[in-house]
């Protein structure tokens, strides 16, 4: 060993030591922040939703309801709830109105006689006959930790605690006990050893067993050395005593111990070490995780006697419970293989179980707050798969599963949306209509938006499933309803969902529907009007370009409606029209667009940025109607349009940005490329970038759908010299000012040859710059103009390029490589082998 040559430590690379130090301080601190905290909770569906979404765990009802509650119990309750809502309002505005009194009087500057001096007491107290108006002070907020000791009749005084002394009776606290070992039965204490697991014999660890008195006494001296014994304290309450189960030490030294005993004995023991987490729970298996949360509703299975040779102490429906809980366990919280024979167990056994013994354990976990999204798949596709086997026994749970359901309707998951359709679907065919409209009726008029929210688009799924012209009759008697507006507005909105949802499938039904809401338009509730416009354009949106000879009946209730209306509702009757006009012949469409033309024109000075929408998108639906001239746009439409919505402010929305652009791009259609470029080239060269981007992509799509054969010589000008600028001051990670480049300078072809000189040296400037992005940019415009300038006859700037390509081929970003590869590829690709310079066996070299 002495002989072989010294070999240095390999060095080691590590973080800065104050930065270590700095961590190290970080984590003595009990307020550190948990930098897995956001991970976790992005997984857990509720920790991610608004506060609208929130609301399904306000929602009780359905959660406590018995199978035998009639529908007309459901409507008494229903009815009930209304009121109480109605008379808790009344009342919080009661006390809005009461503490806003209280308050003007305290603000008052000069307080009252008596208690401004308060050394002289009032009249009454004196003995005087009548007490002076005002004399008595306002009565002051009772302290909680103050007592109150009369020592007068009608005189209260407090009394002073400062100077008490604690009492003697200690009053009963519950203590925390998150420190204590767990405790154990006086049953399991008294044994020893338990049954071997897994082939290890388990006995008690000493280290946790309680020290008798012998042993006490062999470890203290006797009380002849000065000690003695001290009794019991009457307060004392021992700990509850403590069994630790460890395996037995047969053999003396080290000894090999099989994975899946070691894993059983561990759990055992009391877990996995290092972990909170309990995975292998015996009668179950190994299960993929187990959270904190699981054990109120696993806590049959997972308690001791949780296994299932303890079965037997159980009655029928114990056993049915907890082999229901057992499976659920596995397939929430178990390894693919234990879930999916789960999954197969609880499907097959459904009708053994029952109805109400499954859906009473599912639909809790479904609305627990800490719930995963796999977890709440998972437990849907358990609902999906146990519904084909339970059929018409589904019909007493079909509100429980409805609240736990509905929400699943309006979740920001697509795939949540659809798994939630599908179960509704499903349980409408199980259920049949008769019952799901009984169901459903008393959520239509419910005193919680929410919830006619949900109910409407579960509704709109039950006509899906179960056909339009079943629920029509019913349709047409809650929009007609008289006794409460929430039942009408709910009943449209059924509409509206059907319409979005079944799309051009409302054909056969259009006329109906549209006689179904039509009276909404004059309603007195400005919601349901609102509601009713909504519902309308759904309709004509799903109906194009069909179908307007159903909205004959509407069409002047929504003409007068655009002159009545202000606000939300004018919008919503902007947006019907805009979506009926483009259903008419051409001459009615033009007609009527010059009636609504003006109206369109006054909102869009709206600061509202919902109305701007919707204003955008019903000038983009005229402007494409045939007859719509554009003389008419050119001198109606564009100078307002322009001046109003092509801000900087309209490029930071990401909506506003969309809608506007494809509304410029419709405009352009009917107006010409010129009226539209001549108006935005000059913004090219606008100091806010995403401004600039959004001009470009605006003549991007523009030029491509058009062409450029009406650009005069002056507006090519400034529109190339505009793209040149665009392209040189961009820092935005993307491709939309490259594209636009290549786009406008390939629209204009061979016009395009007297710039090329200096698009080139633009080009090769860039290629020598100290930035790799700009040096990949430059590369990727070579590729795109490199057909243009060999059309053009310019072989010279091409050689130029290919040379200079060519000597930037030692780059060492990757992503600047490749497009200088690709570039020099483009320019042999144009220019041929042969006349390539430099030569083909330089670039393979």
């Amino acid at each position: 060993m002495s002989d072989e040559p010294y070999r240095p430590a390999l060095q080691t690379y590590t973080a800065p030591q104050d930065i270590l130090d700095e961590h190290a301080e970080l984590a003595d601190q009990d307020d550190t922040p948990d930098v897995f905290e956001d991970n976790a909770k992005s997984k857990q569906v509720a920790a991610r939703q608004s506060d609208y979404h929130l609301r399904r765990f306000d929602r009780a009802d359905g959660q406590g309801e018995g199978e035998d509650e009639s529908y007309e119990d459901r409507m008494r309750r229903v009815n009930l709830q209304r009121e109480e809502e109605r008379v808790r309002r009344h009342k919080e505005q009661l006390e809005k109105d009461k503490e806003q009194d209280e308050k003007m009087i305290l603000d008052d500057k000069t307080p009252p006689r008596a208690i401004a001096g308060g050394d002289t007491p009032p009249r009454a107290a004196a003995g005087g006959d009548t007490p002076p108006r005002d004399s008595t002070p306002p009565k002051k907020k009772r302290r909680w930790d103050v007592e109150e000791v009369k020592e007068e009749p009608g005189v209260t005084k407090r009394k002073s605690r400062w100077d008490q002394t604690p009492s003697e009776a200690v009053p009963e606290v519950k203590r925390s006990r998150w420190d204590q070992t767990p405790g154990a039965s006086s049953t399991t204490s008294a044994l020893t050893s338990a049954p071997p697991v897994g082939g290890v014999m388990m006995v008690e660890d000493k280290r946790y067993r309680r020290m008798t008195d012998e042993e006490l006494d062999g470890l203290l001296p006797g009380g002849e050395e000065g000690y003695e014994l001290v009794p019991v304290p009457d307060d004392y309450k021992p700990a509850p005593s403590v069994r630790k189960m460890v395996p037995a030490q047969t053999e003396h030294g080290f000894m090999m111990q099989d994975d899946s005993d070691a894993i059983k004995a561990r759990s055992a023991a009391g877990g996995m070490q290092g972990s909170t987490e309990q995975t292998e729970i015996e009668g179950i298996g190994t299960l993929q995780f187990l959270k904190p949360e699981d054990t109120q509703y696993f806590a049959k299975v997972l308690g001791e006697g949780g296994g299932e040779e303890d079965d037997s102490a159980y009655t029928l429906e114990e056993l049915k419970e907890r082999k229901i809980m057992r499976l659920l366990l596995k397939i929430k919280n178990g390894t693919p293989p234990v879930r999916k024979t789960a999954l197969r167990q609880i499907t097959d056994r459904a009708r053994e179980f029952g109805a109400g013994p499954l859906f009473d354990k599912i639909l809790p976990l479904l609305m627990e707050r800490t719930l995963e999204d796999q977890e709440r798949h998972l437990l849907v596709k358990v609902i999906d798969r146990v519904l084909y086997k339970l059929d018409d026994l589904v019909r007493p749970y079909v509100h429980k599963i409805l609240v736990v359901i509905e929400p699943l309707l309006i979740d920001e998951d697509y795939y949540a949306r659809v798994e939630g359709r599908e179960i509704i679907s499903n349980l409408a065919k199980a259920a049949g209509l008769a019952h799901m409209i009984s169901t459903m009726r008393p959520d239509i008029d419910h005193v919680d938006e929410y919830v006619r929210n949900t109910t409407a688009r579960a509704f709109s799924v039950v006509a899906s499933a179960l056909g339009i012209p079943a629920l029509l009759p019913f349709l047409r008697a809650v929009c007609r309803s008289k006794k409460s507006w929430q039942a009408r507005h709910t009943g449209i909105r059924i509409i509206q969902q059907i319409a979005i949802m079944m799309g051009c499938a409302v054909l056969p039904h259009l006329r109906n529907l549209v006689d179904t809401v039509a009276d909404g338009l004059q309603d007195e509730q400005q919601k349901v009007r609102t509601m009713t416009a909504l519902s309308l354009a759904a309709l004509a949106e799903s109906a194009a370009p069909y179908g307007i000879e159903s909205f004959d009946n509407v069409l002047k209730p929504l003409w007068l409606g655009i002159r009545q209306h202000r606000g939300k509702t004018l919008a919503a009757f902007l947006k019907a029209i805009g979506y009926i006009i483009p259903l008419m012949d051409p001459e009615y469409a033009g007609y009527y667009v010059r009636e609504c033309m003006p109206i369109l024109i006054r909102e869009f000075q709206t600061s509202d940025e919902e109305m701007r929408r919707i204003v955008l998108q019903v000038i983009k639906q005229c402007a494409s109607t045939e007859g719509v001239t554009p003389t008419y746009i050119k001198e109606e439409v564009l100078p307002e349009f322009f001046k109003a919505f092509w801000v900087r402010r309209m490029a930071l929305d990401k909506r506003n940005y969309k809608q506007l652009v494809e509304t410029t791009v419709e405009l352009a259609q009917k107006a010409g490329v010129s009226e539209i470029v001549g108006r935005v080239c000059n913004d090219l060269k606008d100091e806010s970038e995403p401004y600039r981007k959004m001009v470009m992509e605006t003549v991007t799509k523009v030029v491509a759908g058009i062409g450029a054969a009406d650009i005069d010589e002056r507006l090519e000008v400034l529109l190339i010299d505009g793209i040149i600028f665009a392209f040189q001051e961009q820092t935005l990670e993307d491709t939309i000012m490259l594209d636009g480049f290549a786009t406008v300078v390939n629209a204009l072809g061979g016009r395009v040859k007297p710039y090329l000189p200096q698009i080139v040296s633009m080009i090769l400037w860039r290629l020598t710059n100290k930035s790799a992005k700009v040096r990949m940019l430059a590369a990727d415009l070579t590729t795109r103009l490199a057909p243009i300038i060999k059309s053009s006859g310019e072989d010279n700037l091409l050689s130029k390029l290919g040379v200079v390509i060519f000597e930037q081929l030692g780059e060492e970003y990757p992503d600047a490589l490749g497009s200088l590869i690709a570039a020099e590829g483009a320019i042999a690709n144009v220019v041929g082998m042969t006349q390539m310079n430099p030569p083909v066996k330089d670039l393979c070299e």
